[in-house]
C-alpha cells in the first residue's frame, strides 16, 4: 500500500514514514465501534451535525442527541426553518451551546446557497458559519470520501508518538500536523478515509493520553516513541482545560438551563437564584448576551433567541 504523497495541505515529509495505514485499516475494520456516522448511507448533513456535536463532547452523550436531532431536522432546510431557540433547546446539555447557533446558521446558508445539500469542497465548507479546518476536512472525507488529512487531538497524539517519538503532541500547529497526517495516507481514497478514521479511533481507545494500551496497539512495532523507550516529553504541552466546577462556564450552563426551560422571559430575580456570586453570575449572563445565546434586558427579562432579534 503506497503512502506518503503530499496533499493540498503542505509539502512531503523529508523522510518516508513507516507504513501505518496497512495495520491500522485492518485493526479498524475489526475493532471499530459501531457508530451512526460510520454506517453506509449516513447523510452528509448527519456527518456535519455529528462532527459539530462531537467537539469537546463524549461520543456516548452525542449518539442519542444526534439521532433525536436528525429525526426532528433531517435536512438543513428543516433546521433553518426553525427558530434558533429550538436548536439551543434541542442541544440541551451537550455543552458549548454556541455550537447550536452556529449549526443553525450553517444550515441556513446550506439551504439558501447550496440547494439544501452540504457542500463537498473544503473551501466551501470553510465558508459556512462556525465551520473550522477540522470539521471541513472531516465532512469532505467521512461524508464524501475525498482524500484529505483530518487532524484532531487524538490524531496529533498518535502521530507525535508513532512518527516523532514524542509522548505528547504539544499545541496544535496546522502547518505541521496536516502534512504529517497527509504523509501516512494511502493513495486510494477509500483507504485514506479509513486511515483517517483509524488513527482517530486508535487515539480515542488505545493510544490514550495517560495510560496507552501499547500491548493492544496494531502499530506498536512501528512506534518511534515505544522504540525509544517511552521518553518523557520535554517540550511544550497543550494547555490543560480549566476546571469546570465553580467556573464561569458552569454558571453559563446554569443560566442557559433556566432559559431553555422557559417559554417566557426569565426575570433577573429568577436568574439570581441559580448562583450566589452576583459578579460571576452577571458576567456569565453578559457573555451569553454577547454570544447571541440570550436576548433581553433586566427590565423585560431574558430568553433564548427566536430569529427575529
Amino acid at each position: 500500500m503506497k503512502t506518503g504523497r503530499a496533499s493540498d495541505t503542505g509539502p512531503e515529509q523529508d523522510a518516508t514514514p513507516p507504513d501505518l495505514a496497512t495495520p491500522l485499516i485492518a485493526w479498524f475494520r475489526a475493532e471499530a465501534r459501531d457508530l451512526p456516522w460510520r454506517r453506509p448511507g449516513f447523510p452528509a448533513w448527519g456527518t456535519l451535525v455529528s462532527e459539530i456535536m462531537l467537539q469537546q463532547t463524549q461520543v456516548a452523550r452525542v449518539v442519542p442527541r444526534l439521532e433525536a436531532w436528525l429525526t426532528r431536522w433531517p435536512t438543513p432546510r428543516d433546521l433553518a426553518d426553525a427558530p434558533p431557540a429550538d436548536a439551543v433547546r434541542a442541544w440541551d446539555r451537550l455543552g458549548y451551546p454556541r455550537r447550536a447557533l452556529a449549526l443553525h446558521a450553517a444550515a441556513t446558508v446550506i439551504a439558501d446557497q447550496h440547494d439544501n445539500v452540504v457542500p463537498r469542497d473544503v473551501e466551501a465548507l470553510l465558508a459556512l458559519p462556525g465551520i473550522g479546518d477540522y470539521t471541513a476536512r472531516a465532512v469532505a472525507v467521512f461524508a464524501y470520501g475525498d482524500r484529505h488529512p483530518v487532524v484532531d487531538v487524538n490524531v496529533r497524539r498518535v502521530l507525535a508518538r508513532a512518527l516523532l517519538g514524542q509522548g505528547h503532541p504539544g499545541p496544535a500547529n496546522a502547518k505541521r500536523d496536516l502534512p504529517l497526517m497527509a504523509s501516512v495516507l494511502p493513495e486510494d481514497r477509500a483507504d485514506a478515509a479509513a486511515t483517517n478514521a483509524a488513527v482517530m479511533e486508535l487515539g480515542a481507545l488505545v493510544c490514550v493520553a495517560r495510560t496507552p494500551a501499547c500491548d493492544a496497539c496494531p502499530i506498536a512495532d512501528r512506534c518511534a516513541w515505544r522504540a525509544a523507550g517511552y521518553p518523557d516529553h520535554d517540550g511544550q504541552r497543550a494547555p490543560k482545560q480549566a476546571k469546570f466546577a465553580g467556573s464561569d462556564r458552569q454558571v453559563r450552563g446554569l443560566v442557559m438551563a433556566e432559559l431553555r426551560a422557559s417559554d417566557v422571559p426569565v426575570t433577573t430575580a429568577e436568574i439570581a437564584m441559580v448562583w450566589p456570586d452576583t459578579a460571576q453570575r452577571d458576567r456569565a449572563l453578559a457573555s451569553l448576551v454577547r454570544d447571541g445565546l440570550a436576548v433581553g434586558d433586566d427590565a423585560t427579562g431574558y430568553r433564548l433567541p427566536d430569529g427575529s432579534d
